[in-house]
């Protein structure tokens, strides 16, 4: 489906009149528009912005449904979907002052005109520690920063976490 122009260009006028509104007309809008009365927390800013995505998801369509589906799963405490990097892909990592570069391909990982099978066995060379590779490398992030940290002696981007001599659950570098 095409837009025309003057469809648009009515919209964007719409919301450039809504942009200067104050925010008891905002909240007056946001009532007529949703039936309801806007989040309390919610600044003019937002408010204003909530009803201009509105009118444009009226004019232009929402989200696909394959997008809603993943921020579902955000909302219900899901996980990043599992992306595939592809061949050809480069991997750039600083380590101790040393750039180590590793390339995708079809059967694993190249690092140093070797190939590897996996992230994992590449960041263990480099370190010289266990390490989880996609981690390494910076494609996973700690759910919780402090989790499994001892105390005084937090790991840093070239510095491997600590186990605690108490427990070893989730002390995994």
């Amino acid at each position: 489906m095409t837009q025309r122009s003057s469809d648009r260009e009515a919209i964007e006028a719409e919301i450039d009149r809504i942009r200067l509104l104050g925010l008891d007309d905002l909240r007056t809008l946001w009532r007529t528009t949703f039936h309801s009365s806007p989040p309390k927390g919610f600044t003019k800013d937002l408010v204003a912005r909530f009803i201009c995505w509105h009118i444009q998801e009226q004019a232009f369509g929402g989200i696909d449904p394959q997008t809603a589906k993943v921020l579902g799963g955000f909302t219900r405490g899901g996980k990043l979907p599992d992306r595939r990097l592809k061949a050809g892909t480069v991997l750039v990592r600083e380590y101790r002052g040393e750039r180590h570069t590793v390339t995708v391909v079809p059967g694993g990982y190249v690092w140093r005109e070797n190939i590897y099978a996996s992230l994992s066995i590449i960041a263990r060379a480099i370190t010289g520690t266990a390490w989880n590779g996609p981690r390494f490398f910076g494609l996973r992030t700690r759910r919780d920063q402090s989790e499994g940290a001892v105390e005084g002696h937090a790991a840093g981007p070239d510095r491997p976490r600590r186990r605690s001599s108490r427990s070893s659950e989730g002390a995994q570098p």
